[in-house]
């Protein structure tokens, strides 16, 4: 890049050659579908045996071509625009420059040396001074300092002048050259081999790829994508974009989409569809158990993404970030008028467990809550780093260190919540915050937060080791609004009190002796809870105290983990922290009900329990 290419460059060019990509990509998207769907589809019905195998191998094979053509015509055109934007202010810098030179009658040589005639007066002789070149120095140049800027005197006063002129085409050339470097990186890595086989190795170069466009564009994405602003505010600019563009960001940045609070959740959970087989391919083949513990919760969900069900799933967040990031709603958010959007606690993270077990807490809530009222949509929320501990673990811990989670993650949570709060379609939404274990000290302080959880109506906590505040009512919703289940065997809801860790500590080390790790818990929570002075929990009140003063609705006591009443006087149990909203046999039918039931805005239906 130098002054005569950026005086040539023409940015419609690369705009217009976006949009030649771009129906490239929607071309081949379009060619997929019609594989996958029509093609295909009709060939299993109708035709079975060794051809019929074969062709439909050819076919996936096909598919696979189209949607790697699809990705990859899709980032080609994200650079592309993001050039064509970035490189247009330089260049208009350069024209002013240039305009600048010519109406003063000033000459500039091909490596941007602006010219200067003779003027003002030689005090010696009498006569003018001479003119001369000067160079731009872009290390002394300030952007609108004026034409003192290079810091130079003369008594000639086209000299300061020329110099200003000099500096501002150097500044403009160097700002074009390190745009066009960085997006040419970029574009080079978008060059495929002729005869490419699209295999695993090949979707992770496009997981790479997606990287780089992302990184080239940062400058591009930071002045067109409202990211500083609230979720409200993104929505409405989403919805000023015309169809091409909003196509063009979820075909170029399909990680960012999918993750940006206030995009609308089909939106989101179509970008997040594109994204995930890319996370998935950047994982494979490393061999670290983080990598592996991911992959394991990615293919499991795309997995269930695959399997067509009731209530419809969403992915409305998708990242391999911290400990994992996944956001899951059985049931659309947008068009429902009941929404609920659930924390999960203690040593949750993105993996297969969690696309099992955790998920399937948020469809159990969705399914029983479209019983009592269809317009329900439930939302699991993994958006921030869960501890990665035992119960047994948590209460010998600090306290201030293991807040630090929840804290985090309450703003995040928050986001979230507005961002449901600006894409529902409905004008009084009905949303629930729910909190689980450690997830409702989490909820606890994102309500503390100024302004609240956004948009929220009630608030469930179940199984909780407190929530932060000493009652329901300093959680901003009104105490009436405010649910806790805590099952009787559950030993999260019986730890101890920091006052009380001395007798906890004491009961672990003796239950230890008596029944290995799970008679330590167990003697933890009896030792430390056998006087009953206090309603205090490990992060505040007891949210199932009568202190507290929220509504406690029943739930089964649960299974216990081990009984020995005639030591301990107590059943505490791992399995009853865990069976909230299942509502199988064995399980816990009753929370899970009275969980859909405020979820459903039908709290008629709960059934309620005397606080401890």
């Amino acid at each position: 890049m130098d002054l005569e290419t950026l005086k040539a460059v023409t940015p419609s060019g690369y705009a217009e050659a976006a949009d030649g990509y771009r129906a490239v990509s929607d071309m081949a998207d379009a060619a997929k579908d019609r594989v996958d769907r029509q093609i295909a589809a009709s060939l299993r019905k109708a035709e079975e045996g060794e051809a019929a195998d074969a062709a439909l191998k050819q076919l996936r094979r096909l598919s696979e071509n189209f949607h790697y053509t699809q990705v990859e015509c899709g980032l080609i055109s994200g650079a592309l625009n993001g050039f064509s934007s970035e490189i247009t202010a330089p260049r208009r810098r350069l024209l002013e420059a240039l305009g600048d030179a010519k109406a003063l009658s000033y000459s500039v040589d091909a490596d941007g040396g602006v010219g200067y005639p003779a003027g003002g007066e030689n005090e010696a002789t009498g006569g003018e001074l001479p003119g001369g070149t000067v160079q731009g120095n872009t290390g002394r140049y300030t952007p609108g300092l004026g034409p003192d800027a290079s810091g130079l005197h003369s008594p000639n006063p086209h000299r300061a002048k020329a110099q200003d002129i000099a500096d501002r085409i150097a500044h403009a050339v160097q700002e074009a050259t390190e745009t066009d470097a960085r997006y040419s990186r970029a574009l080079a890595r978008l060059r495929a081999a002729p005869g490419l086989g699209v295999g695993i190795g090949t979707w992770a170069d496009v997981a790479s790829d997606v990287q780089a466009v992302s990184s080239a564009a940062s400058r591009y994405l930071q002045d067109h994508i409202p990211l500083d602003k609230t979720p409200a505010d993104r929505k409405q600019w989403w919805d000023g974009l015309s169809a091409e563009q909003r196509d063009e960001y979820k075909r170029a940045f399909p990680e960012l989409i999918g993750n940006l609070d206030g995009i609308p959740s089909a939106i989101r959970d179509e970008a997040n569809r594109e994204n995930l087989p890319l996370l998935i391919a950047s994982l494979e083949g490393k061999d670290d158990e983080d990598s592996r513990t991911k992959l394991g919760g990615l293919k499991r969900i795309q997995e269930r993404l695959n399997t067509v069900g009731a209530p419809p799933m969403y992915l409305l967040g998708i990242g391999d970030e911290g400990n994992g990031r996944a956001i899951i709603s059985f049931g659309d958010p947008d068009t429902s008028k009941n929404i609920s959007a659930y924390v999960p606690g203690l040593d949750t993270k993105l993996d297969k467990e969690f696309a099992d077990g955790t998920v399937n807490r948020a469809f159990y809530t969705a399914k029983l809550g479209r019983e009592m009222n269809p317009s329900t949509a439930s939302i699991v929320w993994l958006g921030y780093d869960a501890p990665q501990m035992t119960p047994l673990e948590l209460f010998s811990g600090s306290s201030v260190m293991l807040a630090n989670n929840a804290e985090l993650g309450a703003p995040a949570y928050n986001s979230f919540m507005s961002g449901i709060a600006a894409t529902n379609e409905n004008a009084d939404p009905h949303v629930t915050a729910i909190g689980h274990s450690y997830g409702s000290l989490t909820v606890g302080t994102a309500a503390k937060q100024p302004g609240g959880i956004p948009g929220v109506d009630d608030i469930v906590l179940v199984g909780s080791p407190g929530a932060g505040v000493d009652k329901a009512s300093d959680l901003g919703i009104g105490k009436d609004h405010v649910w806790v289940g805590s099952a009787d065997n559950d030993v999260v809801t019986r730890l101890p009190s920091h006052e009380e860790g001395g007798s906890a500590l004491l009961g672990a080390g003796l239950g230890a002796v008596a029944g290995g790790p799970a008679g330590a818990l167990l003697g933890a929570a009896a030792g430390g809870r056998a006087s009953d002075r206090d309603d205090d929990l490990w992060f505040g009140k007891d949210p199932a105290s009568a202190a507290f003063g929220a509504n406690r609705f029943k739930t089964l006591p649960g299974p216990t983990l081990v009984s020995m009443p005639d030591v301990w006087n107590s059943d505490l149990s791992f399995d009853a922290h865990s069976n909230y909203f299942n509502p199988e046999a064995g399980k816990d039918q009753v929370s899970a009900r009275n969980i859909a039931a405020v979820v459903a805005g039908e709290p008629g239906y709960v059934s309620r329990e005397k606080p401890r």
